[in-house]
């Protein structure tokens, strides 16, 4: 029998994989304190997703063509004169998830349960979605390793990098779009809803014990794969829904880190941005 038949190794495969890509953006959105916008984009796919699954289409494909929009209309709005970026964002994550909401309403025995949707079902996974999430983790890790520098330097020194000649504007939207990949990508594995949890929470304890970008970036891959990994051992031990356990243990590490830091570095600090980027 073949390695992957089985389903808890297909599950087991998935979330480790899912862990490195999530440990490896996570850090950029807590560097960056793109969290709210993380946020909205997880409702804000939850359209595309729903779409996709009603015209029995990719999932991946439908949610990041909605993904990519609701990305580039946070961008185009947040960039206009007197417009706050946060409102505009506000409305995106209201507004995406009461579309998919209404989507679902609008089909009468809608074969696929609302709720594997927003906090996944990664006993589910296929083989297609091992290679799926494999394809972006290796394109996203790619484009992460070749844009660091001008990535970091937009965002940490936007004045600076506008003056060297940087264009501020299309790295951010890089960015975005890299997030929303990585969003649409582990949905199968957390959910829409869950997926905030396992992105941002590993990279906020990463910062807690480094100021260090190497070691940041290292240090949240081995806390997002643990907190996969516990989360599914939870799950099968105790029979509770895998992407919940996923999400309690990405923030149980969260949690502890702080403790521990605070214990054992009472005057220690979260390093600066400008630190880490230095």
């Amino acid at each position: 029998m073949n390695w992957f038949d089985d389903v808890m190794h297909r599950a087991v495969a998935e979330v480790v994989l899912v862990g490195v890509l999530t440990g490896l953006v996570g850090v950029h959105v807590v560097l960056r304190r793109l969290s709210f916008f993380t946020m909205a984009l997880t409702h804000a796919t939850f359209p595309g997703v729903v779409a996709a699954s009603i015209l029995g289409m990719s999932l991946l494909v439908g949610g990041i063509a909605s993904g990519a929009v609701i990305a580039l209309g946070v961008a185009a709005l947040s960039r206009r004169r007197g417009q706050d970026a946060a409102a505009a964002t506000g409305v995106v994550l209201s507004g995406g998830f009461a579309l998919g909401t209404a989507l679902v309403a609008t089909q009468s025995g809608f074969s696929r349960d609302l709720s594997s949707f927003l906090v996944g079902s990664i006993l589910t996974v296929g083989v297609a979605d091992l290679v799926a999430t494999t394809v972006v983790l290796v394109v996203v890790a790619t484009l992460l390793a070749i844009c660091a520098r001008p990535l970091l330097y937009a965002g940490f020194d936007p004045a600076g990098a506008r003056a060297g000649g940087l264009r501020i504007g299309v790295w951010d939207v890089v960015l975005l779009l890299i997030i929303e990949v990585v969003v649409v990508t582990v949905v199968p594995a957390v959910g829409t809803i869950l997926a905030l949890s396992l992105i941002v929470a590993p990279a906020a304890a990463a910062r807690l014990w480094s100021d260090r970008l190497a070691v940041i970036t290292g240090l949240a891959v081995v806390f997002a794969v643990g907190s996969g990994l516990a989360g599914l051992y939870a799950s099968s031990r105790w029979n509770v829904a895998a992407g919940a356990a996923i999400s309690l243990a990405a923030t149980a590490v969260l949690l502890v880190s702080w403790v521990l830091v605070r214990l054992t570095r009472p005057a220690a600090r979260p390093a600066s941005r400008e630190a880490v980027a230095a």
